[in-house]
């Protein structure tokens, strides 16, 4: 996965807070447009120009930007956050500060599918074809995903954020594997946002061993061979955490055009959005663009349109 392609070198400690973003629930009122605040409308609870403040509650609906419709937005956005060392060396920094730039896209990226009621995101946060590269690489990632997860941890429950993990944990440090299994664990029951990282992932791998639990279950008597089915095997997926196993669109940045073994099985239907920028620089102008670009096609699953 280019998006962790970096050179020998000694790398920045990312802030604590960078990996995961501190805000992910939904406001508990909802934003006062530009035009208002022009205007001198007060904000929640707070009164401007002598006018009385206004208070908004939970259930108050958060604006989509003009051109979404709520009712066509994707339930589940798979994202390859690519260009990470390229957002870095063009600025003449350390490929590390490229990561530690990414998760703050990734913060605003996670905010952003709160407020707009999407449902899951999938984020390709390490490949197994990446043990490959230097071990100075794969420790820097590994520490960057551990310091962020244990410093937002408990901000991440109280925002009713669930964590899931897809990809062999086994590789993983044992202080890394222990936290992921506590925030999987400790987020199971919250709603708001299921947000999965895939870690040490592959879907080469997610097929093979999908196969292999059907193989032994007809070993073992459970099944008969014609039982199996799409439906069976995609029960074995690892994406079979979630309700929405499938994504409805695939985000990838830096203008690469190939899915690089991320969710090969679930992607069959997916819609596919290739960014330019890097991933660092994505934000909500470029999530909304590839929103657009999704509501503005027609999904017609091997049919044909009327």
């Amino acid at each position: 996965m280019a998006a962790f392609q970096i050179h020998h070198q000694s790398f920045p400690h990312a802030p604590l807070h960078e990996l995961l973003p501190p805000t992910t629930r939904r406001p508990s009122f909802s934003f006062v447009s530009k035009a208002a605040t022009a205007t001198g409308a007060p904000r929640n609870g707070v009164s401007i120009n002598g006018l009385p403040p206004v208070h908004y509650t939970e259930e108050d609906p958060i604006p989509l930007p003009p051109g979404l419709r709520e009712e066509s937005m994707p339930s589940h956005v798979a994202v390859i956050m690519d260009g990470n060392r390229r957002w870095a060396r063009m600025r003449g920094l350390p490929s590390g500060s490229g990561y530690e730039a990414g998760a703050r896209a990734l913060r605003r990226l996670v905010e952003l599918c709160c407020k707009w009621g999407i449902r899951v995101l999938t984020v390709f946060a390490f490949s197994s074809d990446n043990w490959v590269r230097p071990k100075m690489e794969t420790n820097f990632l590994m520490g960057l995903l551990e310091r962020g997860l244990r410093n937002e941890l408990q901000h991440l429950i109280r925002e009713k954020v669930r964590i899931s993990l897809v990809g062999d944990c086994t590789k993983l440090p044992k202080p890394l594997q222990a936290l992921l299994s506590e925030a999987a664990e400790t987020t199971k029951n919250n709603s708001q946002l299921h947000l999965i990282l895939a870690v040490n992932y592959s879907g080469q791998n997610d097929l093979v061993q999908a196969c292999q639990n059907i193989a032994q279950k007809v070993k073992d008597g459970l099944i008969e061979p014609e039982d199996i089915d799409k439906f069976l095997l995609e029960s074995e997926l690892e994406t079979n955490c979630t309700d929405f196993p499938n994504p409805d669109l695939l985000i990838r940045t830096s203008g690469e055009l190939r899915i690089s073994n991320f969710l090969l099985w679930q992607l069959a239907y997916t819609e596919l959005y290739f960014a330019n920028s890097l991933w660092p620089d994505f934000g909500e102008d470029e999530f909304v663009k590839a929103l657009l670009s999704f509501q503005q096609r027609q999904r017609r699953y091997g049919g044909r349109s009327s």
